[in-house]
């Protein structure tokens, strides 16, 4: 049994059957990259949006349930996740990612492409099996559409000095914020809770997703790469600029305008020099201050649903997830 199961004992046996269906949708006739994907399904990966999902699940009401659907629909969640990690280590060439060979950096570009292109198709059949005729079916394309445009506008401010803290949250509010949203709002959903809940679920999984990335990008300027599993000050190296660099450019722009300028052509020394200039003008603390206000919003939402095991454990969650060791 992985050990990250045991961080949610009130839904630990679903999500071994969620991970057993995910396995089972992974067997192509090329084993070595069936291999690999099961690798990095099992590798660090915590199934967050899963587990919110199943949380939320666990409001509504259980007779009315179907539970192979749930777990489908959970199932389907952690791949359309995988599916966009594979893309953005091919963006941004990554060779790590859990603290494991990307499937890019093994294998090549192409083939991660195809890969990532092949979990896409099978989250679709699993939602299209699981919700045919549900308007959810309609909103995971939606949200499948906003997941996208929302690495489009990463990269289309990529190396822009003038990005502000609204293009980031805009881009913030697709590539991490919607797939929360869907897991919260879906699991309310077919969880059979009442419309109030799923109304707050959707709202719960917008915060959590926001101040998610955001202390995500604050461990980019402050955590060692054997914590963060990934090379450090690789976004600043691709010309993305994250809420802690851009609080402190915004209020010293002098002092940062000179390294972003080089773009593409910062050294790694350079990379370090602004991120201890990041955290010398308080761009960590002003980014975790915000950071903090969207865990707030969510835990005051996440008290306002029904009293049960679920939201204690709702509460926990958010509350360990979104203080991170940075």
């Amino acid at each position: 049994m992985l050990s990250y199961w045991n961080d949610y004992p009130t839904i630990q046996n679903k999500l071994q059957i969620v991970c057993s269906l995910i396995e089972k949708q992974m067997r192509v006739r090329n084993k070595d990259i069936q291999e690999t994907l099961i690798e990095f399904s099992q590798a660090g990966g915590k199934y967050l949006r899963p587990a919110f999902f199943l949380l939320f699940s666990s409001l509504g009401d259980h007779e009315k349930q179907d539970e192979k659907q749930l777990i489908q629909i959970a199932a389907s969640i952690e791949l359309l996740h995988m599916a966009t990690l594979i893309h953005d280590d091919v963006i941004d060439d990554s060779p790590l990612r859990r603290g494991t060979m990307t499937v890019q950096s093994k294998y090549g570009k192409d083939i991660a492409v195809y890969t990532g292109d092949l979990l896409f198709t099978v989250f679709f059949e699993l939602v299209i099996d699981a919700m045919n005729g549900s308007k959810f079916l309609a909103i995971n394309a939606r949200s499948m559409k906003r997941l996208l445009l929302g690495e489009l506008d990463q990269m289309h401010t990529r190396y822009n000095k003038q990005e502000t803290f609204r293009d980031y949250l805009r881009s913030v509010n697709g590539k991490t914020a919607e797939l929360f949203w869907l897991a919260c709002a879906e699991g309310a959903h077919f969880g059979k809770a009442a419309p109030e809940v799923e109304r707050l679920a959707g709202r719960i999984g917008r915060s959590i997703g926001i101040a998610f990335q955001i202390y995500d990008d604050i461990l980019d300027y402050t955590a060692e790469e054997d914590v963060l599993q990934k090379p450090v000050l690789e976004d600043l190296s691709q010309g993305i600029y994250t809420l802690p660099l851009l609080l402190a450019k915004e209020k010293h722009p002098d002092v940062f305008l000179p390294y972003l300028e080089k773009e593409q052509d910062i050294t790694p020394e350079e990379s370090q020099e602004v991120a201890q200039l990041v955290v010398a003008h308080e761009g960590v603390e002003m980014a975790k201050d915000i950071a903090r206000r969207y865990t707030q919003k969510a835990l005051t939402d996440i008290a306002r649903l029904p009293e049960c095991d679920a939201r204690d454990m709702l509460q926990l969650l958010a509350s360990q997830l979104l203080i991170r060791s940075y």
